[in-house]
C-alpha cells in the first residue's frame, strides 16, 4: 500500500461511522488481495506472505467487531471463518484460486455495505479528531489539504 493510500485510509477512518469502517476494512482486504496476487505473479513469496498476513489482520478486526447476539452476525462469522480458511490454504499452497474465493466473498460483502452506508445516520466513531479541509490552494489545478489546528489534542478525550 502506498503512502498516499495509507493517508487516505487514515483520513477516511477518522471521519467514518460504524458502517463506513466496515466498508473501509473490506476495501483494504481487496487492496491487499491485489498485492498478494501481484506477488504470486512475480513469484515473491515473502511479499505474498506479508499481504496475506495483512488480509488476516483485517479479517481478525472484522471478526472481533461482530455482535454475535444477532443472526446476521452469526452468518457473517461463518463467511469470515471461510475466508480465513481460504487464506491459510493460499498461504500454504501459493494457490491463486483461494485468493479468488476470498475476493468473491469480500467483494460481495463490500458491495452490500456500500449500499447500506447511506442508511447509517450515526456520526463518526472517533471523536476529537483534526478537521481536514480540501480545496484549490497554493497551486494551479492541485488539490491541497490543510489540517486545522495541528497542535490540538487528538484521539480520546479524557
Amino acid at each position: 500500500m502506498t503512502r498516499e493510500l495509507k493517508q487516505e485510509f487514515t483520513l477516511r477512518i477518522t471521519q467514518a461511522n460504524k458502517t463506513q469502517l466496515i466498508t473501509i476494512l473490506y476495501e483494504m482486504v481487496l487492496l491487499y488481495l491485489d498485492e498478494a496476487q501481484e506477488a504470486l505473479r512475480v513469484e515473491d513469496k515473502a511479499e505474498f506472505k506479508s499481504a496475506v498476513r495483512k488480509i488476516r489482520g483485517c479479517m481478525n478486526e472484522l471478526t472481533a467487531s461482530l455482535n454475535l447476539d444477532y443472526e446476521l452476525a452469526q452468518n457473517l462469522l461463518q463467511l469470515y471463518l471461510y475466508v480465513n480458511r481460504e487464506l491459510v490454504q493460499a498461504s500454504s499452497h501459493y494457490e491463486p484460486e483461494n485468493l479468488e474465493h476470498v475476493r468473491l466473498v469480500i467483494g460481495g460483502l463490500h458491495k452490500a455495505y456500500e449500499k447500506i452506508e447511506g442508511q447509517d445516520t450515526s456520526g463518526p466513531v472517533m471523536g476529537n479528531t483534526q478537521a481536514v479541509y480540501a480545496g484549490m490552494t497554493y497551486g494551479r489545478n492541485t488539490l491541497m489539504e490543510n489540517v486545522a489546528d495541528p497542535a490540538s489534542n487528538r484521539g480520546f478525550c479524557v
